[in-house]
């Protein structure tokens, strides 16, 4: 039996009501009544009865209740000492780009100080990360956003990383003092999957000035998109500069003089607001926070 079921259970019976249980536990409504309802499959017994507006303990909950309670606390203590002792299982919802130029040093700290902790690194759209991180799946969420999506969760900045507006040295906008959007019209861009918040944002600065385009190619991740930008002649793209900041050093790929206002992603980090805090996450947050 899913532990969730029992904390959910616990919480109800705290509450006397389905629905301030649910508020609290940040799950919807049905997904607390199916959990009990699985319960009283499991024990075949019903666990609560109808009480004016809100619910109460049958005998048989009470009963229960009386052992889920030491069996969480005892769960609880567990997990503190697996943090103590650097063991268990962090697990990092992000984006590629952030998976491959931003969290690879943090995650070579973590494993040093915490060698017996399993990081996972799960890459995956923003949105998906976000239900991940609602739903218990996800420890913490890494993503670029700059208009948080849940403000159930909560949200805290990292920084705020520019973008970059990328061509092959050579390209005709290369010679450019200064790239105006005016100058973008017609041009063949090399774009990442149509979710990313970075593409969406130039997609709108574009569309709000009227500007034509084209999409040549659409591809999932940066390094995709920089060998593209690299073996072709004229495409350009936008990625977060930290994407790209090895090969622009090496002048491999040019920036682009292209700086309109609020060109740039915020980036953070996403937890759930009841999330349990690990010796090892507090100290994932407090790295990247720093």
């Amino acid at each position: 039996m899913d532990l969730t079921y029992f904390h959910t259970f616990r919480e109800v019976a705290h509450r006397q009501s389905f629905t301030r249980a649910a508020e609290e536990l940040g799950y919807a409504q049905s997904s607390v009544t199916t959990q009990i309802q699985k319960l009283e499959k499991a024990y075949d017994a019903q666990l609560f009865e109808r009480y004016g507006k809100g619910v109460r303990l049958t005998s048989a909950g009470e009963e229960l209740l009386k052992i889920v309670i030491p069996m969480l606390d005892l769960y609880q203590q567990s997990k503190e000492k697996l943090s103590i002792q650097g063991g268990g299982t962090l697990s990092i919802g992000t984006m590629d780009s952030l998976a491959s130029y931003f969290l690879p040093s943090y995650i070579e700290i973590m494993r040093q100080h915490y060698p017996g902790l399993h990081i996972r690194l799960q890459t995956e759209r923003e949105g998906h990360i976000v239900q991940k991180v609602r739903e218990g799946e996800l420890d913490i969420g890494v993503i670029f956003d700059n208009d948080p999506s849940d403000p159930y969760l909560n949200w805290r900045t990292i920084k705020e990383e520019p973008l970059a507006l990328l061509a092959k040295p050579g390209h005709p906008l290369t010679l450019l003092a200064n790239v105006q959007l005016a100058d973008l019209e017609h041009a063949a861009w090399i774009m990442p999957e149509d979710s990313c918040n970075y593409r969406i944002m130039m997609e709108k600065m574009l569309m709000s000035h009227q500007i034509p385009y084209r999409i040549e190619l659409e591809l999932g991740n940066p390094e995709a998109i920089k060998r593209c930008i690299l073996s072709g002649g004229s495409g350009i793209s936008v990625l977060p500069r930290m994407a790209a900041a090895d090969e622009i050093r090496r002048g491999e790929l040019v920036m682009l003089p292209f700086s309109p206002p609020d060109f740039s992603l915020k980036l953070q980090m996403v937890l759930h607001p009841k999330k349990w805090i690990s010796h090892a996450l507090r100290a994932f947050i407090d790295l990247i926070g720093h």
